[in-house]
């Protein structure tokens, strides 16, 4: 690739232009490289002068938002596109790639592919088919966004958490989380909860996920405990965001803050919620609970917990589209605040200091959305690169 296309410039005119402090419209932000090197809250202004020697591209935005792309701490779709059906099971590479294209189109330019290493036949999980995935995302071959790996340690498989273990000093791992599915603990009331979760209620798999569920309440409390302190020493002294999964109460949130978690991922409760802000844990609650209107299996509703000041970070779970679509749900906020939540606030609890805002001198991942009649990204740009164009955002070259 030549100098003069590495430093070409794009401007991004007439837009409105969510900045961390305001919404502008008819803005513009201009483009140079793999940088942000100009916001303006109006367009049309003399151009700023371009270090480079070739034409700018211009792009009209008008009746579109511009947004900082979407950073996406939890998002395990890539599972779908592994194992569509039980049984069938699709090159991890090809998963990937499908994933990774949904990505964009949903205005995520970072994505941590939350990927479960346990062996469980109920969900279609295995350590070895994760640990593929992995691989896949290591590589990054022919990949848009900018995947990482947020590791998924299931404290109920003891191969899981040696796993793990193994897998953390891996520089492509940036988040770990830790959860202990068990029926009678966290969001599953009982073994038929638990069933119902993993399957549809056909015949042998329900049957199997329940006898996973009876096999999983058997284990003891302080095989756990013991298990999760295997992880925790070393995780706590390392570069990784640690995170704890489903905490039920404040006691479940003490306790994963006192052994150096970071992240309080999908809080059970409210107490639970309000214990992780007040011991400076960042909160992350799932996209779709706050567009659905309420949690699918009966748990703290996330709308309830945002007008409690207690969400930091909204990730896409399950459902990669609705990120982008929680931005637009009114609650009562600035639109900034509900775009810091899918954008600097994850990339703040990641570690990530160079993006995540449309300020000069960020990294340039930038989206384009169409509001009407959903919203649509129309344009993507990773590190500069314009990876996503679906339709809009006309485009003209000027001196």
């Amino acid at each position: 690739m030549t100098e003069r296309i590495d430093r070409e410039r794009v401007v991004v005119d007439g837009g409105t232009v969510v900045t961390p402090h305001q919404t502008c419209e008819g803005g513009r932000v201009v483009i140079e490289g793999d940088r942000i090197v100009d916001v303006d809250p109006a367009a049309n202004r003399e151009e700023p002068p371009s270090s480079g020697d070739g034409a700018a591209r211009r792009i009209d935005a008008s009746g579109e938002y511009v947004l900082p792309g979407l950073v996406d701490l939890h998002g395990d779709d890539v599972e779908r596109y592994l194992c569509p059906r039980s049984g069938e099971r699709v090159d991890p590479t090809a998963a990937l790639t499908t994933a990774d294209r949904l990505t964009l189109a949903a205005g995520v330019t970072t994505k941590f592919d939350a990927i479960a290493f346990e062996d469980s036949p109920e969900k279609n999980r295995t350590i070895e088919g994760a640990t593929e995935v992995l691989e896949a995302v290591a590589d990054g071959a022919g990949l848009g966004a900018d995947h990482r790996v947020h590791a998924r340690c299931e404290l109920t498989d003891a191969a899981s958490v040696d796993c793990v273990a193994d897998l953390a000093d891996r520089p492509v791992v940036d988040v770990v989380s830790l959860m202990a599915h068990v029926p009678g603990r966290g969001q599953f009331d009982d073994e038929d909860a638990f069933a119902q979760r993993y399957t549809d209620g056909r015949g042998a798999v329900a049957d199997e996920a329940a006898r996973a569920g009876r096999d999983r309440r058997g284990i003891a409390q302080a095989t756990l405990r013991e298990r999760r302190a295997e992880l925790t020493g070393p995780l706590a002294q390392s570069d990784v965001t640690l995170a704890s999964h489903d905490d039920a109460d404040p006691a479940a949130v003490d306790d994963a803050v006192d052994r150096g978690v970071d992240l309080c991922e999908y809080p059970v409760s409210l107490s639970a919620a309000r214990r992780a802000t007040e011991r400076g844990a960042a909160t992350a609650m799932g996209a779709p609970n706050l567009v659905r209107g309420g949690s699918l299996w009966g748990n703290l509703d996330a709308r309830e917990a945002i007008e409690e000041g207690v969400v930091d970070v909204l990730c896409s779970d399950y459902r990669p589209e609705a990120l982008l679509a929680s931005v637009f749900v009114d609650t009562g906020e600035p639109l900034e605040r509900r775009v810091s939540r899918v954008t600097s606030e994850p990339a703040r609890v990641a570690g990530l200091d160079d993006r995540g805002e449309l300020v000069p001198g960020a990294r340039a991942d930038l989206v384009v959305v169409d509001p009407d009649p959903v919203p649509t990204v129309t344009r993507a740009f990773v590190a500069g690169r314009d990876v996503y164009h679906c339709h809009g955002g006309a485009e003209s070259r000027g001196n």
